[in-house]
């Protein structure tokens, strides 16, 4: 196994961090408060969208009857995992995580438990290569049924658009119609100051993620047909009842069912 450097900051254990969670460093934590200092709306945005991921895999399983999952560029287990949120609705399901971070990998037994009737898997995959990712998925997965698609703030890491374009594109055609793309990303033109930081961030020669415009975000779901509202600020897509007004941030997301 890759040897994990624990003296440099690492993304996923930043996040993780921002999250609440426990698998990150003194390093990392001291890189997330930084990055706080200068920006600290990046915690709300950061567990705003995986508040999405809930809500979206929740809509998923009770709504759309889905009970395949294909979660692509997982990070570091954390709170409401996929396979956690899912089978909690239908302990049947099935889910295949793909990451290759060795960080992620070294953590990826968390991401093995499963409900007893359901199963999860760990491909150590890369994201550039979706058709071993299809093939890999289709151990554990029938690929003939309806398979949602995880795609939760990775395609920022893609520098060329066209080129994160196209791994979704070939990530989809493996999938029935009746399949799902549950996708959301750091979004440009919403929030000033979260662009300044995250632009400054990407200076430092950490690896860099990159905000894009909503238009760009929309070309993902290219083909699909949205579920309603459509491509909103995270906080906005189905909000839970009773919570206060939800407030626009720069973090876009949507769900598409591929026809």
């Amino acid at each position: 196994m890759t040897e994990i450097d624990t003296s440099v900051p690492h993304s996923a254990r930043i996040w993780n961090y921002w999250l609440g969670g426990k698998d990150n460093y003194r390093v990392d934590e001291e890189a997330g408060d930084a990055y706080t200092a200068v920006f600290p709306g990046i915690v709300t945005i950061a567990r705003s969208s995986r508040a999405f991921l809930g809500r979206s895999i929740r809509y998923l399983v009770t709504e759309a009857g889905i009970r395949q999952f294909l979660d692509v560029g997982t990070g570091l287990p954390t709170v409401d995992n996929t396979h956690e949120v899912a089978q909690r609705l239908a302990p049947e399901s099935k889910i295949v995580y793909v990451d290759n971070d060795p960080l992620v990998l070294a953590h990826a037994r968390a991401l093995l438990t499963s409900a007893p009737e359901g199963v999860t898997a760990y491909e150590d995959l890369s994201l550039y290569e979706p058709e071993k990712i299809l093939e890999a998925a289709s151990r554990t997965l029938d690929l003939s049924r309806p398979t949602a698609l995880i795609l939760s703030g990775i395609l920022g890491h893609v520098a060329d658009h066209e080129q994160a374009r196209d791994i979704v594109r070939r990530l989809l055609a493996g999938l029935p119609s009746g399949s799902y793309l549950s996708l959301n990303e750091g979004s440009r033109g919403t929030d000033p100051a979260y662009e300044q930081a995250q632009d400054a961030y990407n200076e430092t020669g950490a690896v860099p993620y990159f905000l894009r415009p909503v238009d760009q975000i929309a070309a993902y779901f290219e083909g699909l047909d949205l579920v309603e509202p459509g491509l909103v600020s995270v906080p906005l897509w189905h909000p839970e009842p009773g919570e206060e007004e939800p407030r626009p941030i720069g973090q876009h997301g949507a769900l598409g069912r591929k026809p």
